[in-house]
């Protein structure tokens, strides 16, 4: 069961690393210091839950479904592209750290967008409810539940370390250029994340 549940933490590590729409998000708020505990707690809850979903079978059944998929596909993809347009805004008027403290946003406009960067990503879906879903299938009875929490812990373990961790880098931050290469990047990843989107649908 140990080594069930160590898979699972590395697969689940291994996954939410790479720089995606929610982890641009979380390391933003992260660096201006703003709600960090809470859009830290809903990216490790809401992944958690899926990786919930996944292993209990959800995932063969959205597999099965071409018009969900589709319908979470575009929807995503269209959030994405919106989300890349703020981000170059931004990127149009840099500031210091200083400054984004004081223009951070409120609590419910950062839930709201911490949940939609997350369900409204299908990337999200296929790493948590399909691959993490359809793996755990090599697992049974306590040893699956075992793999399924391992993939949960790492969610946890990434997504506090992202948004605190984020401080370390305040001081770099405090220059009004950092922040421009910064939302630049994460116009391009949510850009390029968008397209991603668009070319697997429209390609099949």
């Amino acid at each position: 069961m140990t080594g069930a549940a160590v898979a699972g933490f590395l697969l689940g590590g291994s996954l939410i690393i790479a720089i995606g729409a929610q982890n641009a998000f979380i390391l933003r708020q992260g660096l201006v210091r703003s709600h960090v505990f809470v859009v830290c707690l809903i990216g490790a809850l809401s992944d958690a839950l899926l990786i919930a979903a996944g292993v209990a079978g959800l995932g063969t059944i959205v597999a099965r479904s071409p018009v969900l998929i589709s319908v979470v596909t575009l929807g995503g993809a269209l959030f994405l592209f919106g989300y890349a347009f703020l981000a170059f805004r931004r990127a149009l008027h840099p500031h210091g750290l200083e400054a984004a403290k004081r223009t951070a946003g409120s609590f419910w406009a950062a839930v709201t967008t911490c949940l939609a960067l997350t369900f409204l990503n299908p990337h999200v879906y296929l790493d948590t409810v399909l691959l993490i879903g359809g793996l755990s299938g090599g697992y049974e009875g306590t040893a699956r539940l075992a793999f399924g929490l391992g993939a949960g812990v790492a969610s946890f373990v990434w997504f506090f370390g992202l948004g605190y961790g984020a401080r370390l880098l305040a001081p770099f931050f405090a220059k009004p250029i950092a922040w421009r290469v910064l939302d630049v990047l994460i116009g391009l990843v949510m850009a390029f994340l968008a397209i991603g989107l668009l070319a697997r649908f429209f390609g099949e």
